[in-house]
């Protein structure tokens, strides 16, 4: 009887991962089939709402006492961007690492693969487009008063401390877990906030790369002069997209699909 009770789990868990998969994947065909300028203002609105992000967390470092547990509450303003980029249905490049692949892993083709790329190119373009602007708007004084600017620009310093390899090795878990927002999402419903804010606190906390956010602060550092087009582009942006990219399209990407490899292969997936 408990065997039989447990085959019935595992074959509920196993409907379950092919269901998400399939609802995940199709929303990635969507995605992968809108308009370029669809995408291209999609994902402006998203680097400049992530933006948020970075606000939120110079307000509360510039209001804090400096001590030791000040770094655990200002995290805490970290997940708002994310609240509002993922519940306002914005594109996000490191959502679509998970999204984009599962079609191109479902069927291989030329034409998934070029899919793919423009999404990725023109989203992760937008994302930037959209946190330069941003940046340039703090490092303005138009975004907040001097001492915001000035919080920011220490909250931004923060990425300086790693080299273009830590970099890109510490973006690797970062993509793995937003990527795990997206999979997770269509299940979550009501705690959909709680999802993303849990998960990006996680992100926020361990000091993880997330290209997009971590793009805003380079930026910003880059309008104060504090580094050169160079480093801000390929030694602070670059490995945290690539990074990002491994964790969210190379490891949870191919692990979700794996899961349900042969059970779509073989047809178990209609949708």
């Amino acid at each position: 009887m408990a065997d039989a009770e447990d085959e019935d789990v595992d074959d509920l868990k196993a409907a379950d991962a092919r269901e998400l998969h399939r609802t995940v994947r199709e929303e990635g065909e969507e995605e992968l089939n809108r308009p370029a300028a669809a995408l291209f203002w999609s994902g402006l609105a998203a680097g400049l709402a992530i933006n948020t992000s970075l606000i939120a967390e110079a307000a509360l470092h510039r209001d804090l006492p400096d001590t030791q547990w000040r770094d655990l509450v200002v995290a805490l303003g970290y997940p708002i961007g994310f609240v509002m980029v993922i519940l306002g249905r914005m594109q996000l490049f490191t959502e679509s690492t998970i999204t984009a692949m599962l079609p191109l892993a479902t069927r291989p083709s030329r034409w998934a693969l070029g899919r793919t790329l423009r999404l990725w190119g023109i989203v992760l373009g937008a994302n930037l487009a959209g946190t330069a602007i941003a940046a340039a708007l703090i490092d303005a004084g138009l975004l907040g008063d001097p001492e915001l600017r000035r919080a920011a620009l220490e909250v931004s310093g923060r990425i300086l401390e790693l080299g273009p390899w830590g970099t890109f090795l510490n973006a690797i878990p970062a993509g793995f877990l937003i990527a795990v927002i997206a999979w997770s999402l269509p299940n979550a419903r009501e705690q959909a906030f709680l999802v993303i804010v849990a998960i990006t606190y996680v992100v926020a906390i361990a000091g993880f790369s997330h290209s997009v956010v971590g793009s805003d602060e380079a930026f910003l550092l880059l309008f104060d002069g504090q580094v050169g087009v160079m480093q801000a582009l390929f030694a602070l942006i670059a490995p945290a997209v690539l990074g990002n990219l491994v964790g969210g399209a190379g490891l949870f990407a191919v692990l979700a699909h794996a899961q349900v490899r042969s059970d779509v292969q073989d047809g178990g997936d209609n949708g």
